[in-house]
């Protein structure tokens, strides 16, 4: 019985890895295109910053008063 159905549980496995190729394949794309996301939005980041120095500089004083404000009143 074992031996008659050994190829059955076979090709299950190449089936299973098959599935198994695909989804890893697949994941490895949406890893690439979160990267080339993040690398844009990186890039126009910098691009904003370098251009509006001084309104950077006045953002994030005014969110880290805004933050140290809320953690004081959580105390």
């Amino acid at each position: 019985m074992l031996v008659a159905t050994a190829h059955v549980a076979e090709e299950k496995v190449v089936e299973a890895r098959k599935r198994l190729a695909a989804a890893i394949e697949k994941g490895k794309d949406a890893w690439h295109s979160v990267q080339a996301t993040a690398v844009s939005g990186a890039k126009a980041t910098d691009r904003a910053i370098r251009e509006h120095p001084y309104k950077s500089i006045g953002i994030a004083l005014g969110v880290g008063i805004l933050v140290g404000l809320l953690v004081r009143r959580r105390d």
